[in-house]
């Protein structure tokens, strides 16, 4: 049985939270949430008796000895983190110090704030005989990338892409993207702060994301959806065969 659970929380909306996830966070001694992404709203079904603590001010060290200090008093712990923990999650360095600590740990899956984006936009990834691919990814800033990442490179591609943590930087991402080769009417959409009371979506294009940005301040927990062949130009007419009257699969003669 894990000591300590990592937790995806969703993007912000309490709702978007998985069954098992509330559940652990109830049954938790030590709940320790990212304050600065994950609403309060998310981690008020702790037990009573529970100690509730925002990770937001701690440094590794602070918060790794916060989480040993309830297993040794044979307590389970509830590590909160937003969206899904597996996607910039900064789970890993945690992780280390649990196995260098011998303490048994797992991960629940959480709704990533892409995928709630798509939700909020009424927007699909993949379009048959368009694309089939998804690309999550981010510009380099304080966090470098690796260069065969770079948007430009993977721009190439024509896949679907979802951007995260460059806000700050629209004018790099909308210029990599369009010297990696796409169309500036490529269909571009903008989730701010998606899942959150607050939460905006707007509808551009490539050619104008980044004044778009601008004009609606989005400069930080944004992130951008870039959909090639969802455009107005080129949506084409393509439907998936799942249930065209004519397909036959083992459900259906």
């Amino acid at each position: 049985m894990a000591r300590v659970w990592f937790i995806g929380a969703g993007p912000g909306d309490p709702e978007l939270l998985t069954v098992k996830g509330q559940r652990l966070i109830a049954e938790a001694d030590l709940v320790l949430y990212a304050g600065s992404l994950v609403p309060a709203q998310v981690v008020a079904g702790a037990k009573e008796g529970a100690k509730v603590a925002d990770s937001a001010p701690l440094n590794l060290d602070e918060t790794h000895a916060l989480m040993m200090e309830t297993v040794r008093k044979g307590g389970m712990v509830a590590r909160v983190h937003t969206g899904d923990p597996a996607l910039y999650g900064a789970i890993r360095e945690q992780m280390e110090l649990l196995d260098r600590d011998g303490v048994d740990y797992a991960v629940v899956p959480g709704v990533t704030a892409g995928f709630a984006a798509a939700a909020a936009a009424c927007r699909s990834y993949t379009v048959p005989e368009v694309t089939q691919t998804l690309i999550f990814t981010r510009i380099a800033g304080k966090t470098p990338v690796p260069e065969n990442e770079a948007l430009r490179k993977l721009a190439t591609h024509g896949s679907a892409m979802c951007i995260y943590l460059s806000a700050g930087d629209p004018e790099g991402v909308q210029s990599e993207l369009l010297a990696g080769g796409l169309a500036g009417f490529t269909l571009a959409i903008m989730a701010y702060r998606v899942g959150w009371p607050e939460e905006k979506v707007v509808v551009t294009d490539l050619a104008n994301l980044a004044v778009t940005a601008r004009e609606n301040d989005f400069n930080r927990q944004t992130v951008f959806l870039i959909l090639p062949g969802q455009s107005v130009e080129d949506a084409g007419n393509a439907k998936s065969l799942l249930y065209d009257e004519n397909f036959k699969h083992m459900y259906r003669k």
